[in-house]
C-alpha cells in the first residue's frame, strides 16, 4: 500500500524543511548550543511545516547524540520518531480541538509530572492550540510557566492571536510562512523524479499556484494528478482540466479583447466561459493573476530575472507583448475593476450577469466615471489609428519640394473673373447693387457686434446668399477685367509679403501644434480657446486665425490676460512674440497672399485648396476640469457669453 505523498515525503530533519530558513537556522543553532527553551509556539498557514518541525524538534532533543540539529537516525528515539515511525511514549501529540476542556488540561497536568520512560525529555505537542478553551489554557498556565526539568511544550497554531497572552509570552515564537512558488515548483520536480513520473513544468507551475504556497496542499494535488496521469506523464492540459484552471489561450483572447476594446469578442468569451462550465470566480481570479503579471512586466523590465514572475522565456515575451498593448493607466484600471468584480461575485445569484457587467466596464471605459477612466480613454485615443492620422494632419504646410522648384512652378494669377456661386462655402450676404464697393480695397473684418448669435447658418439663408453673390455692379467686373494681370509671384514671396515681423504664415502653420502645446503648459483655459483655431495670415505681429464657434471668438476677444501667454509661447517656439486675433470662418484660404483678405472678411470663402483640418475628437477629455470654472465650460460648449458676475458681498 502506497502512502500519500505528503506523508511519504515528510521532512526528517531541519535541513529537509523547505522555504523556512528563517526558522530552521536559529532553531538549529539553539539545538547545537544546548540553549533549548521549555516552550515553543509555531504559527503560520496550514501545510507549511509547523507540526513536522515540532516532531523534528522532539526527535532532535531526544536523540542519543543530542540535543543536535542533525539527528543520527539510528538510535531508538530517532527510529521511533521518524516520519513514518511507530512513535514514542515520551512524545505526546494532542489536538486541542478534542482536548481543549478543563478536564483535559487537568489530566495533562497530572501526567506531566512523571519522568519520561526512556527518553531525555517528555514532550507535549499541542496542535491547533488556538482552540484551547479559556479554562483549559488557564489550567495549563502554571505548568507552562514553571515546568519540571524533563518537560517541554510545543504549541502549533494557525491563529496565534487567539492564544491567551499569558501563555504566548512564556514561549519562543517562530512564525512560518508560505513557500514561494518557484521553490515549491523545484520541490515538486524533485519528487516527480524520485517517483519516476514525467511532468510538464507548466503543469507543475499550475500545481504550485493552486496550492497557494502550502507544501502539504501541493503534494496532495500532485498525488491526485499523478494517480490519474497517462503513459505520457502529467501534461498541462490534464492539469488544467482537473484543477479547473482557465486555459491560458482563453485568457489571452480576453486580454486581446480588452486591449482592442472589442465588446463583441469580450461578450462571446464570457458566453464561452459560462457554457463550458468554468467557475466564474476561478475565471476572474485567473484573469486577475494575468493582469498582475502584465503590471509587473510593464513596470519591471527584468521581472523574470528578478523572480517576480514565473514561466519560460517565450512566455515572458508573450506577456511583454500583451503589456505593450495597454497604457499604464488602462492596465491599472482594468486590474482594479477585475479585483472589484471578484469580490462582487462572492455569493452572487446571477454570476453570468456579473461577468457581463464586468466585461462591459472593461471594454466601455466611457460608461464609467472617474479619473482612472478618463486616463484610460485618453490612452485609447492616443493608441487608436484615427488619432495618429489626426495628429499628423495637424501639421500643415506646403508640399516638401525644393525651394527652387516651388518658386519656379508658381503660376501667375489670372485676371479676376466674375465670381461663381459656391454652394458648399459660407459667404457673407452680398451688398445691394445700389451700393457698389471698390474691388481694390479689402473689406474690414467683422465686428463682434455684427456677428449673429448662432454659429450655423440656415440652409435657406445659405442658398439665398449663394444666389445673391454673383450680383455685383458691372463697373466692378469691368474694372477687374481691365486691370492688368499681376506678375508671377512665388508662394514664398507671397508669404514674405504678408508676414509680420519676421514670421511667415507657413512657419506659423507648421509650428502651430507646438505653439498650442506650449500654451497648454502655461494656461489650459487659453489652450482650450485656441485648440480648434486655424492660422490664416500673419500681419504686423498678429496671427489672424479662424474659428467656427462664435461664443469662443467672443470670449477670446473679451479676455485680456491671454496676450502675454500667447506671446511667450510663440517666442519660445517660433522665436518671435506674436498676438492672436480670432475671426469667424472655416479657415480655408488659397495662399498666404489671399489669407489676409479672406481672414479680415471673415467670410471663410474657399478661393483655393482648403487648409488642413485641426480636429479634436473630444476636447474635454484633454482639459483638466478642476482648473476650468463651470461658467467657462458653458461658454465653451454652448457659445454663451458671461455678461457679469454676481457678488453676494
Amino acid at each position: 500500500m502506497s502512502l500519500a505523498l505528503y506523508r511519504k515525503y515528510r521532512p526528517a530533519s531541519l535541513a529537509e524543511v523547505i522555504g523556512q530558513d528563517h526558522v530552521v537556522e536559529p532553531l538549529g543553532r539553539a539545538l547545537d548550543n544546548d540553549r533549548v527553551h521549555h516552550a515553543y509556539l509555531f504559527s503560520g498557514p496550514r501545510g507549511c511545516g509547523k507540526t513536522s518541525s515540532a516532531r523534528i524538534l522532539a526527535r532532535s532533543l531526544n536523540c542519543e547524540q543530542g540535543p543536535t540539529s542533525t539527528p543520527c537516525g539510528v538510535c531508538n528515539s530517532c527510529v521511533d520518531l521518524a516520519p513514518n515511525g511507530p512513535g514514542s511514549i515520551d512524545v505526546i501529540e494532542l489536538d486541542a480541538a478534542t482536548h481543549g476542556l478543563v478536564d483535559d488540561a487537568r489530566d495533562l497536568r497530572e501526567k506531566a509530572v512523571y519522568a519520561p520512560a526512556s527518553s531525555r525529555y517528555k514532550i507535549y505537542i499541542i496542535d491547533e492550540a488556538h482552540q484551547l478553551g479559556p479554562g483549559a489554557a488557564n489550567a495549563l498556565l502554571k505548568l507552562v510557566e514553571e515546568p519540571p526539568p524533563h518537560l517541554r511544550f510545543v504549541f502549533a497554531t494557525t491563529e496565534p492571536d487567539k492564544i491567551i497572552g499569558t501563555i504566548r509570552s512564556r514561549t519562543h515564537h517562530y512564525g512560518f510562512r508560505l513557500v514561494p512558488a518557484r521553490t515549491l515548483q523545484t520541490h515538486l520536480a524533485s519528487i516527480c523524479a524520485q517517483e519516476e513520473f514525467t511532468a510538464d513544468p507548466a503543469a507543475l507551475a499550475l500545481v504550485s499556484r493552486a496550492a497557494g504556497g502550502s507544501v502539504r496542499d501541493s503534494l496532495s494535488i500532485l498525488g491526485q494528478l499523478l494517480a490519474g496521469s497517462g503513459p505520457e506523464g502529467l501534461t498541462y492540459d490534464e492539469a488544467a482540466d482537473q484543477l479547473g484552471v482557465t486555459d491560458s489561450a482563453l485568457i489571452d483572447e480576453v486580454v486581446a479583447a480588452m486591449a482592442n476594446y472589442d465588446g463583441a469578442a469580450m461578450f462571446k468569451l464570457v458566453d464561452t466561459v459560462v457554457e463550458t462550465g468554468h467557475d466564474p470566480r476561478r475565471f476572474v481570479t485567473d484573469l486577475l493573476e494575468r493582469l498582475r503579471d502584465l503590471l509587473i512586466v510593464a513596470g519591471v523590465p527584468d521581472a523574470a530575472e528578478a523572480g517576480l514572475i514565473d514561466g519560460p522565456d517565450e512566455r515572458v515575451e508573450e506577456l511583454r507583448g500583451q503589456a505593450s498593448q495597454f497604457g499604464p493607466g488602462a492596465l491599472t484600471r482594468n486590474a482594479e475593476l477585475v479585483s472589484k468584480g471578484l469580490s462582487e461575485l462572492k455569493g452572487a445569484t446571477a454570476p453570468r450577469l456579473q461577468l457581463e457587467l464586468l466585461a462591459a466596464r472593461l471594454v466601455l471605459p466611457a460608461a464609467d466615471a472617474g479619473q482612472d477612466t478618463l486616463v484610460a480613454r485618453l490612452e485609447k485615443l492616443e493608441r487608436s489609428p484615427v488619432a495618429v492620422v489626426a495628429s499628423a494632419a495637424t501639421v500643415p504646410g506646403p508640399t516638401a519640394q525644393p525651394p527652387s522648384q516651388t518658386s519656379e512652378s508658381a503660376p501667375a494669377p489670372a485676371p479676376a473673373p466674375a465670381p461663381e456661386p459656391a454652394p458648399q462655402a459660407k459667404r457673407p450676404p452680398a451688398k445691394p447693387a445700389s451700393q457698389p464697393s471698390r474691388i481694390d480695397a479689402p473689406p474690414a473684418p467683422p465686428r463682434l457686434s455684427q456677428v449673429a448669435p448662432s454659429t450655423s447658418t440656415a440652409p435657406d439663408e445659405v442658398k439665398a446668399t449663394d444666389q445673391r453673390a454673383p450680383e455685383r455692379p458691372e463697373s466692378t467686373d469691368a474694372a477687374a477685367a481691365a486691370k492688368p494681370p499681376a506678375p508671377p509671384t512665388s508662394n514664398a514671396a507671397a508669404a514674405s509679403a504678408g508676414a509680420g515681423a519676421g514670421a511667415s504664415i507657413e512657419q506659423v502653420r507648421a509650428l502651430w501644434p507646438s505653439v498650442l502645446d506650449e500654451v497648454k503648459l502655461k494656461s489650459r483655459v487659453v489652450w482650450m480657446l485656441l485648440v480648434e483655431a486655424h492660422p490664416l495670415s500673419v500681419e504686423d505681429g498678429v496671427v489672424v486665425a479662424s474659428h467656427e464657434n462664435v461664443g469662443t471668438v467672443k470670449r477670446f476677444s473679451q479676455s485680456s490676460g491671454h496676450d502675454e501667454t500667447i506671446a511667450e509661447a510663440t517666442k519660445a517656439v517660433i522665436g518671435t512674440p506674436l498676438r492672436v486675433e480670432l475671426v469667424i470662418g472655416d479657415g480655408a484660404v488659397a495662399s498666404p497672399r489671399d489669407a489676409g483678405s479672406s481672414a479680415r472678411a471673415g467670410a471663410g470663402s474657399v478661393v483655393g485648396a482648403p487648409a488642413p483640418e485641426h480636429q479634436v475628437e473630444d476636447v474635454t477629455e484633454s482639459v483638466d476640469l478642476d482648473e476650468v470654472a463651470g461658467i467657462d465650460l458653458l461658454a465653451r460648449e454652448l457659445g454663451g457669453v458671461k455678461i457679469t458676475e454676481y457678488d453676494e458681498g
